[in-house]
């Protein structure tokens, strides 16, 4: 088979999973459509705004700026959804007679099919229009365009190929949960910028412009710029820079398939190791949490919080929205010092749904629950599990949000109000949780298991109702202190308070719990079972 046609039935196959793909459900189709039409709306919209800086004295800026960020969102993608693509994982061809060289080239144009592709597509297009202004400058930009898109899609390759024996073992499959913290900090980073942005203009960017001009792929929409110019040695420079990016990954790209098609796959070997050695050191983590029962459940809900996919995706997304919020809004000059208590707030939910997190596994942990003071236990041991990490983050990040303003005479007082709330949703979390219990499906991205998202809202957001009801004297009385004449003298005494009002309302809240958990076990179990 020459390479032109191995070229060709790779394409086929490419265009053959997407269309079985899309036959699966009617479902599946529909999402799909929406998706494409979504995405490739807000290209064309992007494409329109890229025109529109044309002329604009910063505007080669804006496009570099664009491209880079383009080239680094192909290259983590791959580590967030080796799912996506079935083309990604190389080893599925391992058994066929197919020579790295030949197959690179056939991958490379599989990838140019789909609406990421696509959407590059159209905002490379936008981006070498807005600083194209001549015929050379025109003819460099169609070569520009192509080298971009190329290097972008030969980039995620490279490090799909570097990654793939972790990418499809099930460990690997849990840098998918990262994905929660990069959103929530790209979101807030690109609020951020827009702001400084607003505030300052688009010549806040031309630092960053003169120095991404030369990194590819943005080196090759450079180049376009220069010819515009009528820098034409510093074109071609900009220009190869970027072929060298594209045969540099290429190779490495070449050299990784290399070694997936002839090498012995070891994974297995090493996950064993990596396995004994966990369970070798596994006694320290016992040896520090009391003994009995109480013990015995605090360290099972450290270890989901460690192993499970579901649950550290909760968790990982919980710590990063809890620092966001009060550290970004202080950077911005808008925050208060009481956004801390965003952080016990954030970590407090995930007392919620606590049997729904052990799924079906649940039935174990029934069959050691015959009483009331069982199941108390049992409440008791998983609320210290999550205070291990809860307290001194909501301190930690409380302290951080106050030496940002500079208000520390408000550090006892917004400490006090976070620990009363933590109470407070540990309380109404452990009452939630026997109440309203629902299954968390363990495959695919969902939360809740199909037909019980009514559970899960009463559960979640009348469990944090409650507990805003349940903080109410601590708020009324940070309110007081505020509001009187000689308050910051007495703020110090909502630390302590806070701190005992929050531990007694937790006992309180586990003491209601704790016999409705055990006289309804069949429903619970039967609910986190569903899916």
């Amino acid at each position: 088979m020459t390479a032109a046609d191995l070229t060709a039935v790779v394409v086929r196959l490419k265009l053959s999973l997407l269309r079985n793909g899309l036959r699966q459900s009617g479902g599946r189709r529909a999402a799909y459509v929406v998706s494409a039409v979504v995405v490739l709306l807000f290209g064309a919209l992007q494409l329109l705004g890229l025109v529109a800086l044309r002329g604009h004295a910063h505007a080669e800026s804006v496009v570099v700026l664009l491209v880079a960020v383009l080239a680094l969102g192909w290259a983590v993608m791959p580590l967030f959804f080796p799912s996506g693509d079935e083309t990604l994982d190389p080893t599925r061809l391992v058994m066929l007679p197919l020579r790295p060289r030949p197959l690179v080239r056939a991958l490379l144009a599989a990838s140019l099919v789909g609406i990421g592709p696509l959407f590059t597509l159209l905002l490379l297009t936008g981006s070498v229009i807005t600083v194209a202004h001549g015929g050379p400058a025109y003819a460099v930009a169609v070569v520009a365009v192509l080298l971009a898109l190329l290097v972008c899609v030969a980039l995620a390759r490279a490090v799909a190929a570097a990654n793939i024996r972790l990418l499809t073992s099930r460990k690997g499959r849990d840098l998918a949960v990262l994905s929660g913290l990069v959103i929530a900090i790209g979101v807030q980073l690109v609020n951020f910028g827009a702001q400084r942005l607003g505030s300052s203009g688009l010549a806040q960017l031309q630092p960053v412009g003169d120095v991404l001009k030369w990194l590819p792929p943005a080196s090759a929409i450079g180049a376009v710029d220069s010819v515009s110019e009528g820098s034409y040695g510093i074109a071609v420079l900009q220009l190869a820079l970027s072929i060298g990016a594209l045969a540099a990954l290429i190779a490495v790209w070449s050299g990784h398939l290399t070694r997936l098609m002839t090498s012995p796959d070891g994974s297995t070997l090493q996950a064993a190791g990596d396995t004994a050695a966990r369970e070798r050191g596994g006694s320290g983590l016992a040896r520090l949490l009391p003994a009995g029962r109480t013990g015995t459940v605090m360290e099972r809900g450290l270890r989901y919080v460690w192993r499970d996919p579901k649950t550290k995706a909760a968790w990982v997304t919980s710590l990063a929205i809890g620092l966001i919020v009060p550290v970004f809004n202080a950077l911005q000059g808008t925050g208060s010092v009481y956004f801390a208590c965003f952080a016990a707030g954030m970590l407090g939910i995930q007392m919620y749904n606590q049997f729904g997190q052990d799924t079906s596994a649940f039935w174990m942990v029934a069959t050691t629950i015959s009483s009331g003071h069982d199941a108390y236990v049992e409440l008791r041991g998983r609320a210290l599990a999550l205070l291990v990490i809860t307290l001194p983050y909501a301190t930690v990040v409380t302290v951080v949000t106050t030496a940002m303003l500079g208000e520390w005479v408000r550090l006892p007082e917004v400490l006090g109000l976070s620990f009363a709330l933590l109470g407070a949703m540990l309380a109404t979390g452990a009452w939630t949780s026997a109440r309203f219990p629902y299954s968390i499906p363990q495959e695919g991205y969902k939360n809740v298991a199909p037909g019980q998202t009514g559970l899960a809202w009463i559960s979640i957001f009348g469990g944090m109702v409650s507990a805003a009801l349940l903080s109410a004297p601590v708020i009324a009385a940070t309110i007081l202190v505020n509001v009187a004449q000689n308050g910051d003298d007495w703020g110090w005494v909502l630390l302590p308070a806070g701190a005992a009002y929050g531990a007694a309302v937790t006992w309180a809240g586990l003491r209601l719990a704790a016999p409705r958990t055990a006289a309804r076990l069949p429903e619970i179990l039967a609910a986190v079972s569903k899916g």
